[in-house]
């Protein structure tokens, strides 16, 4: 494609510097990467402004680039007011706008956009649609899995992966959109027929720095740039007031207030829920979800209500909602054949920490007791650290603390954060960094009947520490480690939700 034909597709104003006719091959942001006829975007980063390698790259054969101040080099430029915008309208234009061609659907909020998403793709393959999904576990075309690597990738990714869905005949596309994406700009320019908000509490103030600017960033998405209508918990009242006041077209989700899709007769137990779904003034029908907890009743609400949005039937939604056994990493009950149950979950936010323990704790046989393990990452909000050690302290009977993604931080400073909130509770505690040996001393000390929670990983299969990924798959670590302390292999396989 021309570049001249790309700087039609980037709105705003653009200044184009040099010759415009350039045969552009491939589109470029990693200036170690850059090959002859590519198109190289000079994105200013936290760490380092990629203005500076301009030279080097067009040494190297880029054909242009693309940039937010006219640099000293000799080749193509096209000025722009933001590099990160640019880029995604311009990855959109060079795969053919594969957007346009698919029904979009994207789920915003802090916690819930995987299982949300499961749920919906679940619920449109049983109305016999082709779909695609992109997410924090991975990506999917029907039933082809690709790993993920951002919960919503880079616009070259993604533009790349909507063409390819396109192609293989996909009809719909369900996605997370998280705050970190919408503030990068990789979602600009794509349109969907409706938006999800799920629910809102602390996260990532690493990066966003208050709550009051990561509420801003995730309510971007909620506008008529990106969604026609609007599905959201009115029960969420960090979003109720500021969802209600927008002008599109908006279906509630709820509980505890009246709403156009609500839930009762509600019943959860270790493996699921049951309860009755209701949208208003039209239809009812029972469900029986194989997930657990009430928070998965809420997923399902959500779920139900966005593809109801886009026309699909009340027994798809059923059927849909049903048929769905697990979610990686999401409260996932492994397969460990021992008297107590172990539970893998991806919480790493004192809600989500909350809500697992909540719901262990309330499914649990009487005289058991909640052993939890989990860490805090590195790099990343310190605020929350001292409230998930309170949390876990107040809602399990024994808690092991130790590592997560300790990435360039003291694992050990990261500890003692998390030691400032459990020390508020009188519950016992040891510190054990290791994760695999933390992991051995819950296997050990658990008695029949009790759960065990391995908080943090969920899905991820990998441990960070000082910039390298080690392997690191929980549901191996715990297979090994039965292994060693019973002497019966035990290979997991795939696991079951709670």
């Amino acid at each position: 494609m021309r570049l001249e034909e790309l700087t039609k597709a980037v709105p705003g104003h653009v200044t184009v510097l040099g010759y415009t006719r350039n045969e552009i091959t491939s589109l470029c942001t990693d200036s170690r990467k850059v090959e002859k006829g590519a198109l190289f975007f000079c994105i200013p980063g936290l760490r380092t402004d990629a203005h500076d390698f301009g030279p080097m790259v067009a040494a190297n054969g880029a054909s242009a680039l693309v940039v937010e101040r006219r640099l000293d080099v000799d080749c193509a430029q096209v000025v722009v007011r933001n590099v990160r915008e640019a880029l995604s309208y311009m990855a959109a234009a060079f795969y053919g706008n594969p957007a346009k061609k698919l029904k979009m659907i994207g789920i915003t909020g802090t916690k819930g956009k995987t299982t949300v998403s499961f749920l919906v793709k679940s619920i449109l393959e049983a109305a016999g649609h082709k779909v695609g999904l992109i997410g924090t576990v991975c990506s999917m075309i029907g039933e082809k899995s690709i790993p993920a690597n951002l919960t919503t990738p880079d616009p070259v990714e993604f533009q790349k992966m909507l063409r390819d869905m396109a192609d293989q005949g996909a009809e719909y596309v369900v996605m997370e959109v998280s705050a970190h994406a919408l503030a990068m700009h990789r979602l600009d320019g794509v349109h969907y027929l409706v938006g999800g908000f799920t629910n809102f509490s602390q996260d990532h103030l690493d990066f966003f720095g208050t709550m009051d600017r990561y509420l801003d960033t995730k309510m971007r998405f909620l506008t008529p740039e990106f969604v026609d209508q609007v599905v959201y918990n009115a029960d969420d009242l960090h979003i109720q007031k500021r969802i209600s006041e927008l002008d599109l077209p908006k279906t509630t989700i709820g509980i505890r207030v009246d709403s156009a899709v609500h839930a009762n007769d509600i019943e959860i137990n270790e493996r699921g829920c049951s309860f009755r779904l209701t949208f208003y003034k039209r239809f009812t029908f029972p469900v029986e979800l194989h997930l657990s907890g009430i928070f998965n009743v809420y997923n399902a609400m959500m779920a139900a209500a966005l593809c109801d949005a886009t026309g699909i039937d009340r027994e798809s939604l059923r059927q849909g909602l049903e048929t769905l056994r697990n979610v990686p990493g999401r409260i996932e009950l492994l397969e460990t054949d021992t008297p107590y149950r172990v539970i893998l979950d991806y919480a790493h936010s004192p809600d989500a920490l909350e809500n697992i323990l909540t719901t262990v704790r309330q499914t649990s046989r009487p005289g058991a007791q909640v052993i939890a393990l989990f860490g805090c990452g590195g790099d990343r909000d310190h605020e929350k650290r001292p409230i998930m050690g309170e949390i876990g302290g107040k809602l399990s009977d024994f808690v092991i603390l130790t590592s997560d993604n300790p990435r360039s931080e003291d694992p050990y400073a990261i500890l003692r954060d998390i030691e400032e909130g459990i020390k508020r509770t009188k519950t016992p505690y040891v510190v054990i960094e290791n994760r695999r040996e933390a992991i051995r001393r819950a296997l050990t000390i658990a008695k029949p009947g009790d759960v065990v929670v391995l908080a943090g990983k969920g899905h991820e299969t990998y441990q960070e520490i000082q910039g390298v990924k080690h392997a690191f798959d929980e549901k191996i670590v715990v297979a090994e480690l039965l292994t060693e302390i019973h002497g019966a292999p035990k290979l997991p396989d795939g696991g079951e939700n709670a």
